[in-house]
């Protein structure tokens, strides 16, 4: 991609500016000096209190989003594999033990920077607001109820700070996350972070006022009061309630054990955010309003793309309860390995989306996409008795796919993949692009060592996902792989047992149902570059007009505006505006996309049930169907009893010239991996973790 350094340095000046406001924002050089002249350049009678930030602090994400879209298009156009960045030793391990988990070096310095933020900001926030207290004070007010009240107030403004961040990482389909190395996965852990932090300020905020309205100045009926000229106190009072509940169930062990009740407690978010507008007014709205913009332009995307039923061809139940779903895909769809598709089984749950690994490579298998899922909850046992039955046809609605930031781990000259029971799943769509890349002459492939651990000699089935199903043409007689499978609760192999077999299922199409494809296109990014600055540019618009004709005519008789109508505006602007910009372009797009779905809807995909045995479970027992399955068993080497050493293996690579580390399964597994890369002999290894537990 020419001209990249260039873009790169443009996005870093636009945020380190950004960030800069914020650095400034609580300052008493900014409230005494830079606001009074800002206030005087800007305001105006379309925009009043809302010019300067807007300005600051929503215009210059926004237009982040926009050049990321046009510059991560850009990108994918070039079609170039991503290099070892110069800063990769920064991306090495640092901290590795709870309750962090696994944090790289460049995360533990922007860490630091964030909670340093956030101190600056309180203390100079509480600087300035001991000062200006002094005026506002009650007479016989005591100085330090005074000083109380404010402290709790000061609380607040930090905690906005952290709302403004609080978004941009559970934006799936963000240009974003894409720009800064960041994959949907990966960033939902920043987003868990930044949300306790909030949540401990914004109760810290509450409790003071609480305890000021109720032991100092005694006016606890103030927390009932919805007041026409300034903030709401119940407004708040009911985002705080609304806050606890989202909270506390979103702990690990709560969520862990209690998972539906989470799933319905969390999407609270959007009545906890309508209340927390309300309560902070327009002005402090602008401050935290492009994660939220952004935000909510994925998720209405998403909507969009779940009412499409998608068209299920077949699936694949292996004896030890993992399912292979594999979907009609439009050709011109791509994605890297290792991408996340959302699956909705309405006969199963109804509202319940769940993320699941891709296992198929777009390159390798152009008309399907395969996931993968291990029965463990409630849903996943329930879709697997349903598959298990004679039924001929499954309503299935999908989001995605999310691919990760690159596939830089493919420019490797030796990958090492190590899992632990279904962790082996994004490690599939790995090898299968390898397998892909070994038929291309002008392409790098890495010499692959895949190291599982798995129970039980059921779980071994696994590995016959490794390969596509039949009919897709594989050669993988290029491929230098090597398999070390490690059966830990079992010492010998059994006997022989006729349960073990694989059984495939193919389902009828129907006229409703399309292929997977691209929500936006094939130039997704650039449309939604399109959409993120229209409907950006709609709102300011919109804003612009009822500010100056419906909101300025009545403060200019000097009368009272409600203060929370002015709130309810915004939102409603915000609402219409993302909503007809991005259903003009989807439906334009999908007008686009609606010739090349007809044309995979009458291929026939069918195939009727058959069972056939594993290649693992009983391979001596039988002749092996292909030759690429006689490969594969031949590259693999199964341990009894035993487990990996870990550090050995790793050791044995520390040779090598660029070795990717990849590692994907349990928390101990994971963390005990990356302790191994991040002592000092291992400085060639390039670790990554992959985990999909959120």
């Amino acid at each position: 991609m020419k001209y990249r350094g260039a873009w790169q340095i443009l996005l870093l000046v636009v945020f380190v500016g950004y960030i800069f406001m914020w650095i400034m924002l609580p300052t008493k050089t900014y409230s005494t000096s830079w606001s009074p002249k800002l206030e005087h350049h800007l305001n105006s009678t379309y925009f009043r209190e809302q010019s300067i930030n807007l300005v600051l602090f929503s215009f210059p994400m926004m237009l982040i989003a926009v050049l990321g879209c046009l510059y991560l298009h850009l990108h994918k156009a070039s079609n170039s594999d991503s290099k070892r960045s110069y800063y990769e030793l920064l991306k090495r391990p640092a901290v590795v033990n709870a309750p962090l988990g696994i944090v790289s070096f460049v995360e533990l310095t922007f860490a630091a920077m964030f909670i340093a933020l956030l101190i600056w900001s309180l203390a100079n926030y509480l600087h300035v607001g001991y000062k200006t207290m002094l005026i506002y004070m009650h007479p016989g007010e005591k100085l330090w109820h005074a000083k109380f009240k404010t402290t709790a107030l000061m609380l607040a403004y930090v905690g906005n700070t952290c709302m403004a961040f609080l978004f941009f990482p559970v934006t799936r389909g963000s240009s974003i996350l894409p720009l800064v190395g960041l994959t949907l996965e990966s960033s939902i852990k920043y987003h868990i972070w930044i949300g306790h932090v909030s949540t401990v300020i914004f109760v810290a905020h509450s409790l003071g006022y609480i305890i000021y309205w109720a032991t100092m100045s005694h006016e606890i009926y103030l927390m009932l009061e919805w007041s026409s000229t300034y903030l709401s106190n119940l407004a708040g009072v009911i985002a705080f309630v609304l806050l606890m509940g989202i909270w506390i169930t979103s702990f690990e062990r709560f969520r862990r054990k209690l998972f539906e009740l989470f799933f319905y407690v969390h999407n609270l978010y959007i009545i906890y955010i309508f209340f927390y507008m309300l309560h902070v007014g327009v002005a402090y709205l602008c401050l935290i309003l492009p994660g939220i913009f952004l935000f909510l332009i994925d998720r209405y995307l998403r909507f969009l793309q779940s009412k499409r039923r998608t068209r299920l061809v077949s699936s694949r139940l292996l004896p030890n309860g993992t399912i292979e779903l594999n979907f009609a895909k439009n050709p011109g769809l791509a994605y890297n390995p290792s991408s996340t598709l959302f699956v909705n089984v309405p006969s199963v749950c109804k509202l319940q989306w769940h993320p699941f690994t891709i296992s198929s490579s777009s390159n390798l298998e152009p008309d399907n996409l395969s996931v993968i899922i291990k029965t463990q909850g409630n849903w996943t046992q329930k879709l697997y008795k349903q598959l298990s039955t004679s039924l001929d046809h499954l309503q299935v609605s999908t989001e995605g796919p999310y691919e990760p930031a690159s596939n830089h781990f493919l420019s490797r000259d030796s990958l090492v993949m190590i899992s632990g029971g279904s962790g082996i799943t994004p490690f599939i769509s790995i090898i299968r692009e390898i397998i892909f890349r070994s038929t291309q002459s002008n392409k790098k492939v890495p010499k692959v060592l895949l190291v599982s651990a798995f129970k039980n000699t059921t779980d071994l089935t696994m590995l016959d996902l490794l390969l596509p199903l039949s009919g897709i043409p594989t050669d993988i007689s290029k491929l230098q792989l090597q398999i070390e499978a490690y059966v830990t609760q079992e010492h010998e192999r059994p006997l022989k047992d006729s349960k073990n077999q694989i059984q495939t299922k193919g389902f009828k199409p129907n006229p409703s149902d399309s292929p997977i494809s691209a929500v936006l296109g094939k130039n997704g990014w650039l449309w939604l570059g399109a959409i993120i600055s229209s409907s950006f540019f709609m709102f300011l618009l919109l804003l612009g007009f009822v500010t100056r004709y419906q909101i300025y005519p009545v403060e200019q008789r000097k009368e009272n505006y409600h203060y929370s109508y002015k709130i309810l505006w915004d939102m409603f602007l915000v609402c219409v505006s993302i909503f007809v910009a991005t259903s003009a372009v989807f439906l334009w797009q999908k007008r686009k996309l609606s010739v090349d779905q007809k044309q995979i809807k009458n291929v026939d995909f069918y195939t009727p049930t058959k069972m056939s045995p594993s290649s693992w479970l009983s391979p001596s027992d039988r002749e092996l169907e292909s030759l690429p399955c006689q490969s594969l068993v031949q590259s693999t080497t199964v341990h009894y009893g035993a487990r990996p050493d870990l550090k050995s293996i790793l050791d044995d690579r520390c040779k090598e010239s660029e070795v990717g580390v990849l590692v994907s399964g349990p928390k101990s597994l994971r963390n005990g991996v990356a302790k191994i890369c991040a002592s000092g002999s291992a400085k060639n290894l390039s670790f990554e973790a992959m985990s999909f537990t959120w």
